[in-house]
């Protein structure tokens, strides 16, 4: 029978008497600093909590989830903390579980080193499991606490905004924004405290921007029952959040969107309170910002919801928005130039919307270029545009199609695509261009002699 010889491990030795033969116990462990150290824990893995209560393992591993754990406590099969560590006769050390599953499925070595196993039992490492155990009750009983102290002093800020104004209210702000931004725990105590509230009746008409911003900042991160979205629908806080939107740093800008899309999504929200003028204005020039296009994507998400209200469409062709938008296509990625697209099909159901579509230059050329290139949705909107706008004017927008290359990409859809409506529109579309020719002509214009050849 070949000798086991003991090796050291991620720097950890003596393990059930592997290593240099010295064996490690806990307290000594602990006390050495050889994992970061610190007390208050006995022998049966206990730790001293102040109420006697034994904390879970598995409960602690799971709340915790950190990103780093010492590698000694890594099962090297599953790659995740050992709950139950166990050694094999080679001194390499595995989750009792996996090892007993690597083991069913006929394996008689050890997964770590390939080495043959002259033995197949199992010994349960308990020095490992007092470390493990030591180690994640020590993180976990300094994550309660930080928890229990953030959730007071969220509570305390609650308290401090009824009272205190100036200055140090919007210190009070800056300070409840840091917590409930950091901690969920916190986000929940507010809640619980009636903070949304409190936060709600710092906006309106004599509000500042400063502190608008802060509380708006708040409010966009937490969940909003139906109540509280009524309340914030009130004239007053839309129209400074609308201001906000057109003054405010980019960061505001955004909060403002997510928080107006949040409000939008209340039944009993009203159309007409996003029939602003300066509400779309503030959308457009946050779609339009090139200095900082991480706005696109709320501004343009914010934008479709409001499409989704008939009644706010033709304020939005009244303000230019079609021209802007078209203008905007080539450079959008692929979520933006969604969403942009389903604004503009959105518009195009409108006689205004349709002609600002027809007497934008680029409109036909953009659209052909989306055709079959990103999504089956963009293809969708791309073909709904072009088809309302060749409607209107037959002659004069099918030769500009069919020279920017219509042709070629509509017989692409109609060979390639699986969606039937779209080959149906393609087809469609396709015979309205040819309307005007004879075929001949047609083909020539197509510029499809080579391929019909």
């Amino acid at each position: 029978m070949p000798m086991f010889q003991p090796s050291k491990r991620d720097g950890v030795a003596g393990f059930d008497g592997g290593g240099d033969g010295h064996v490690l116990d806990l307290d000594t462990a602990v006390k050495d600093g050889v994992l970061g150290g610190g007390g208050g824990v006995d022998v049966g893995g206990v730790v001293a909590t102040g109420v006697g209560e034994k904390l879970d393992l598995r409960k602690m591993i799971e709340e915790l989830d950190l990103s780093e754990v010492p590698s000694v406590f890594i099962c090297p099969i599953s790659l995740e903390p050992m709950q139950d560590p166990v050694t094999l006769c080679t001194g390499q050390t595995y989750e009792k579980s996996n090892i007993l599953k690597w083991f069913n499925l006929g394996h008689l070595t050890c997964p770590t080193t390939m080495q043959e196993l002259w033995d197949d039992s199992v010994t349960p490492n308990r020095t490992l499991y007092h470390l493990i155990y030591t180690w994640f009750s020590q993180k976990y009983l300094l994550m309660k606490k930080k928890s229990e102290d953030v959730q007071g002093r969220a509570a305390e800020l609650v308290e401090t905004l009824k009272k205190v104004k100036g200055q140090a209210r919007v210190q009070a702000l800056k300070e409840l924004h840091q917590v409930v931004g950091a901690h969920a725990t916190a986000r929940k105590t507010l809640i619980d405290k009636g903070g949304i509230a409190v936060v709600s009746s710092l906006l309106g008409p004599f509000t500042s921007h400063v502190v608008g911003s802060i509380a708006i900042a708040i409010l966009v991160n937490l969940s909003l029952d139906s109540e509280s979205r009524t309340n914030l629908m009130q004239p007053a806080k839309i129209s400074l959040m609308v201001d906000i939107l057109n003054e405010g740093s980019i960061e505001t800008k955004i909060n403002c969107t997510r928080l107006i899309k949040m409000l939008m999504e209340e039944k009993d929200f009203r159309s007409e309170i996003v029939s602003s003028h300066s509400l779309l204005v503030g959308i457009m020039r946050l779609v339009k910002d090139k200095r900082h296009t991480v706005g696109v994507l709320p501004g343009l998400s914010l934008l479709r919801t409001i499409c989704l209200h008939e009644e706010a469409r033709g304020l939005i062709v009244s303000i230019g928005a079609v021209p802007q938008l078209v203008e905007c296509l080539p450079s959008l990625d692929h979520e933006c130039l969604e969403l942009a697209l389903f604004v503009l099909d959105a518009l195009s159901s409108l006689p205004q919307g349709v002609l600002a579509l027809k007497d934008c230059s680029k409109t036909i050329p953009n659209m052909v270029r989306v055709l079959m290139r990103i999504s089956e949705s963009c293809t969708q909107y791309a073909l709904s545009i072009l088809s309302s706008i060749c409607k209107l004017a037959p002659e004069e927008c099918s030769s500009i199609a069919l020279d920017a290359g219509l042709a070629a990409k509509l017989l692409l859809v109609i060979q390639s695509c699986s969606d039937p409506v779209l080959k149906q529109q393609s087809s469609e579309l396709l015979k309205l261009c040819s309307l005007n020719y004879s075929d001949t002509i047609f083909i020539s214009k197509c510029k499809l002699t080579r391929t019909i050849q």
